[in-house]
């Protein structure tokens, strides 16, 4: 008897939206699979497809039943399940009535704890063709579909119109209604290739017969590579190479289901214009692949892909390049009409755009980053001319017809008009890395004017932001308030800047504060920020293979600078590989609860002590102590934590003899000083007191 099958639903519809296909794919997929693991029926593996027109899931080996199982139910505890007279009570009686059966088929379940009526039955598996359907229509129901629709008389709601459905179990038709669809075991190949409906006879063919009859590539990873593949091909035809992002190759295998490239070509003139410029026009409006030469400039050629075979491919290529042209020649004039207005005389229009209703406008945002940036310069020793004048000029580029255009390239634009100012090429850097990073793992800035600028944008945002109460819950971050805190720290941490990030915080916060009339507590506010930022910077850490534990360590200590954050946590994680490592963390816990439970109150100086043992730790701790001074001058911490594990011994040896908690007043005052001053000799580290054995 065959206990396992393969299984196929395929769901046929008008063309699914293409940016989020794959992302309907996949949860279509989980939720299937969630389905089938919450019914207890095993399988040995799965697979999504998806094509513009349909979304499929291949489940192999399923099994054609759950397992057959024994359900135990207890029910009242003995003593509760008689009356007096011996007669079964209401509640016994009750419990066998809601287990279907009648008293005296109830059994008794002893165990250590009492004794209990209890229930057992055993109960059949159901066919798993019984609950395919359900388990279908459920990952249906839970797809992250923002806006569903309703087509016709139909009352059923999806992304787009369905059209057919196909339902295989074995070699056989699981027969049921999915969104008003009767399934079948037929499906449809390409629109105009093979329109005619084509029978499917085993679910494993289901890709094979699609591609061999139906000129449609039902994988989705397969479409992808054949489409990088062709486009490159494509590309080194005109001795070029195929400038390939993932997002739009993602997007194209969305689009096509028969992908065909079309190599067009455009107006070598345009290449006068900024590369950025072209790359955004052919990649945003048109989905083609720009094409580069060896040297990383661009040609004047582009690729597309035709979802279709056509007999006259030239009629499509010249089409193509008829559409692109005029988008184009719009973006040349972009260019030339921008150039006509310098950035700065553009400054005063940014008074008539808001930033936030309630932080007033992008001019005064400007004014507040501006004294950020001299701020930050200042504290770094670096140019703060520069500094102020990218600032002054960073939002300037939004208010050109290239970027009210093409959004995307705000910064990008700033910096090409700032060189046709004649600004310092630092400036016009500085404008487009103060959006940097621009989403995770990309680069921070290069330049020491962009570090400063981003900083100073991103903070100002921040607190302002805080400050008016629109703090980021859940998952909702309108402002993306959690990028700009961890890029934050990454241009602050990569780039080894000194900065300290509370005082930034507290001057953000005064400049809005006295800017604006609003009633939340400022400084609370810049608490919540730095709250904010420590939250971010503890997730970053973990991203580099840092502990819980380290982290809390070095955060107990609350450095205001992230780079010396990391300097101190990269110190403790050297130090925890230690052999001492562990016995010190132990005897600093021990120290730390000491002073606690004592309600220590540290002396000006450490009195007469009388064992050898604490007056030979009491030298080893005054060595260590001027040891370790001119280490941590230097921001030397894993010198400073290597100096103070030779503490080791004597510390053991004076737990080993001697007792702090003394009936001697003075003495045992003595002793807690001696060890208060190990404690904070270890503290201008970290509390490694945190670190878990």
């Amino acid at each position: 008897m065959t206990t396992s099958k393969h299984l196929l639903f395929e769901l046929g519809s008008e063309e699914l939206p293409p940016k989020t296909l794959l992302k309907l794919s996949n949860a279509f997929l989980d939720g299937i699979v969630q389905g089938l693991h919450a019914a207890e029926l095993t399988f040995t593996g799965s697979k999504a497809y998806a094509t513009p027109r349909r979304l499929a899931v291949f489940i192999e080996s399923l099994s054609t039943a759950q397992p057959d199982k024994t359900v135990e139910k207890r029910g009242p505890a003995i003593q509760a399940a008689f009356a007096p007279d011996g007669t079964p009570s209401k509640a016994a009686l009750g419990f066998a009535v809601s287990c279907g059966t009648t008293f005296d088929q109830l059994e008794r379940l002893k165990t250590g704890k009492g004794e209990w009526l209890c229930f057992t039955q055993a109960v059949k598996g159901q066919a798993t063709e019984d609950l395919i359907p359900d388990i279908i229509r459920q990952s249906i129901a839970n797809l992250p579909i923002a806006k569903r629709m309703r087509w016709g008389s139909f009352t059923t709601e999806f992304v787009r119109p369905v059209h057919w459905a196909v339902l295989l179990y074995g070699d056989s038709v699981i027969k049921t209604e999915i969104l008003g669809l009767e399934t079948g075991a037929k499906t449809q190949g390409h629109r105009f290739h093979a329109p005619q409906k084509i029978p499917l006879t085993k679910p494993e063919d289901y890709a094979d017969v699609l591609y061999k009859q139906g000129r449609v590539i039902a994988d989705f990873e397969q479409r992808k590579a054949l489409i990088r593949e062709a486009a490159q091909s494509a590309a080194s035809a005109v001795n070029g190479i195929a400038y390939i992002e993932d997002d739009l190759l993602e997007e194209i295998a969305a689009l096509n289901e028969w992908p065909v490239p079309i190599t067009g070509s455009f107006d070598p003139r345009f290449l006068a214009l900024p590369p950025e410029v072209l790359i955004t026009t052919m990649q945003t409006n048109q989905k083609y692949f720009p094409v580069k030469n060896a040297d990383g400039n661009l040609l004047a050629n582009f690729i597309t892909f035709s979802n279709i075979e056509s007999s006259n491919p030239k009629s499509i290529q010249q089409g193509n390049e008829r559409v692109v042209t005029p988008r184009l020649a719009d973006a040349e004039f972009f260019w030339k009409q921008d150039r006509k207005k310098s950035l700065e005389d553009r400054v005063d229009s940014l008074t008539n755009v808001i930033f936030q209703e309630n932080l007033g406008t992008v001019y005064d945002k400007t004014i507040r980053v501006r004294n950020l940036a001299k701020f930050i310069a200042g504290h770094l020793n670096a140019n703060v001319e520069l500094a102020e004048r990218a600032a002054l000029l960073a939002k300037t580029d939004l208010m050109t017809e290239m970027v009210g255009e093409f959004g995307n390239l705000q910064g990008v634009m700033g910096r090409y008009y700032a060189l046709a100012d004649n600004e310092p090429e630092e400036v016009a850097l500085a404008i487009e890395e103060q959006y940097f990073p621009k989403q995770s793992g990309s680069p921070t800035p290069v330049s020491v004017t962009g570090q400063i600028l981003a900083i100073a944008e991103k903070i100002d945002t921040l607190v302002g932001i805080f400050e008016v109460g629109l703090i980021p819950t859940g998952d909702k971050d309108p402002y993306a308030l959690r990028r700009a805190a961890l890029g934050i720290l990454r241009t602050i941490i990569e780039n080894k800047l000194n900065i300290n990030i509370v005082e930034l915080a507290e001057f953000a916060g005064v400049q809005i504060k006295t800017t604006f009339d609003h009633t939340s507590d400022q400084p609370a506010t810049s608490d919540r920020v730095i709250e904010f930022i420590f939250e971010r910077l503890k997730s970053y850490c973990l991203d580099h293979g840092y502990t819980a534990d380290e982290f809390d360590a070095v955060m107990a200590v609350t450095p205001s600078e992230p780079l010396d954050f990391m300097q101190r946590l990269q110190a403790v994680k050297t130090f925890r590989q230690l052999p001492e490592a562990t016995s010190l963390s132990a005897a600093n816990k021990r120290i730390r609860n000491i002073l606690k439970k004592s309600e220590f109150q540290p002396a000006a100086e450490i009195g007469t002590l009388q064992e050898q043992q604490e007056k030979q730790l009491l030298q080893a701790a005054l060595q260590s102590a001027g040891d370790i001074q001119p280490l941590l001058a230097q921001r030397d911490y894993q010198a400073t934590l290597n100096r103070l594990a030779g503490l080791r011994n004597d510390v053991d040896t004076f737990f080993d003899n001697v007792m702090v908690m003394c009936d001697d007043p003075e003495l045992r005052a003595n002793r807690l000083a001696l060890l208060n001053m190990l404690s904070e000799q270890f503290l201008t580290c970290a509390d490694i007191s945190k670190l878990q054995s």
